[in-house]
């Protein structure tokens, strides 16, 4: 094998374990946190309350059967059940006892509940999509926070390596006698500045790494590597949106208001549940009952045994229960108006909620349009900065300004470079939760 082939295959391998180490996109943190988080769990937890909740108002529809036994022993005084004579003597009894109920009609009351309780675990499944998005916007941001602060520690980076550059030429200059040496300080002093400007932009990737992580809830030892090939805000679509459209749009779809409406139907579902206590009720009732006594003895003064006591005494009954309320305080209509409130707080609620997603798409629309324009003037300031900056350099380098003014041209253009940097993710970020109420698949959950 030649020594062509030996390098192929080396940079074959090299290749190949770069590619086996995983890097994160945004839908890979916002899957992992959605799957750690623990308030979207504590959510979940709610939503397996109310599909539990739901199932027990439909079982509630089957009839009631409940079963009774006692054993007692009787002291003193008591009245003999074999002879409705009152003895004073010590002995025993048991009783057994089967009965069933079903209701037939109750003011519609459990069909309004089933349906009522099936209309909050709808509102807590919303919930918990709700608790998702907040998250994923949550990760969206300190995700598009740390791609900021990774441009800004590559232009102070850029910034330190030209004064670097800098204080090299001022101390050969100097050595050559063409500069003093005051000019070596300033240009010293340039070079300290900027590489603790480099310190403090790492600090501030770091800090933005950990909100990231803390948001992921990511406890592993393992460091991440973050995607790097983002989409351009040049690349993304920056035309107007129109509010009426936007709005229409997310008021279909979006979990908070999609969950105040189920509970508004629920709250109307619930009144008429409640209604229905000022409604007579029916009910068939159906039961069996036996009972063995140790004072029960034959003609010949023996104990009847238990087998043939419990079969003897034996009895059933079927039948039906009417229940017409006339007053109980008036406190059942007193509910129907505590729950008649609750509607309309309910209706209130909902109306909260269209209003407040009304002004957020209102705002939305308004940032976009503002960050449109703060963009393209963004751009042509740090094509001027730069071209300021090219310019000061080659009079620096011929001595027609001082070091003061190089560094003052310098961080002009640092500035604009990271100004630019913001405002594009701001565009970027802005931009994605706009397509979100859109209805744009923007984040992958499940």
């Amino acid at each position: 094998m030649t020594l062509k082939h030996h390098i192929f295959f080396f940079a074959l391998l090299i290749s190949t374990a770069a590619l086996s180490q995983k890097t994160w996109s945004l839908d890979d943190c916002v899957a992992y946190a959605i799957a750690h988080n623990l308030q979207v769990k504590n959510t979940s937890y709610t939503e397996d309350s109310n599909q539990e909740s739901y199932r027990q108002s439909v079982r509630n529809l089957l009839p009631s059967v409940t079963g009774y036994s006692d054993y007692r022993i009787q002291f003193g005084r008591s009245e003999d059940p074999n002879t409705n004579d009152f003895v004073n003597t010590e002995f025993f009894r048991n009783n057994y006892s089967l009965g069933a109920n079903l209701d037939v009609f109750r003011g519609f009351q459990k069909i309004n509940s089933i349906k009522a309780s099936k209309f909050i675990y709808k509102a807590a499944q919303e919930d918990v999509t709700q608790q998702k998005f907040l998250l994923a916007f949550r990760v969206m941001s300190a995700f598009y926070d740390i791609k900021f602060f990774e441009g800004v520690v590559a232009n102070s980076l850029e910034q330190q390596e030209i004064s670097q550059s800098n204080y090299d030429l001022v101390q050969k200059q100097v050595e050559l006698g063409m500069m003093a040496g005051a000019d070596l300080y300033e240009a010293e002093s340039n070079l300290l500045g900027d590489k603790l400007l480099v310190t403090q932009n790492q600090n501030l990737l770091a800090n933005a790494k950990l909100v990231l992580f803390q948001e992921m809830n990511y406890t592993e030892n393992e460091e991440i590597t973050l995607q790097t090939a983002i989409e351009s805000v040049g690349d993304a679509n920056t035309e107007d949106v129109s509010l009426d459209s936007l709005y229409q749009t997310a008021r279909g779809f979006v979990p908070l208001v999609k969950s105040q409406e189920f509970r508004l139907k629920a709250a109307k579902k619930q009144l008429q549940a409640t209604r229905g206590n000022l409604y007579p009720s029916l009910a068939f009732i159906a039961g069996i009952g036996t009972s063995y006594f140790e004072t029960n003895v034959d003609a010949d003064g023996n104990l009847i045994p238990f087998r043939t006591q419990i079969k003897d005494n034996t009895s059933k009954f079927i039948g039906a229960e009417l229940n017409i309320p006339i007053s109980l305080g008036w406190s059942n209509r007193s509910q129907v108006k505590q729950q008649k409130i609750a509607y309309l707080q309910a209706k209130n609620n909902l109306e909260i909620q269209e209003q407040e997603l009304f002004q957020l798409l209102q705002q939305l629309v308004q940032t976009q349009r503002a960050l449109v324009a703060e963009y393209e003037q963004s751009n042509k300031r740090v094509q001027a900065q730069e071209l300021a900056f090219t310019i000061a350099q080659k009079r620096y380098e011929k001595g027609l300004i001082n070091a003061l003014d190089l560094f003052q041209a310098k961080n002009l253009y640092g500035v604009a470079q990271n100004e630019n940097l913001q405002v594009g993710l701001r565009l970027k970020i802005n931009k994605s939760t706009i397509d979100f109420y859109n209805g744009l698949p923007i984040f992958n959950i499940n």
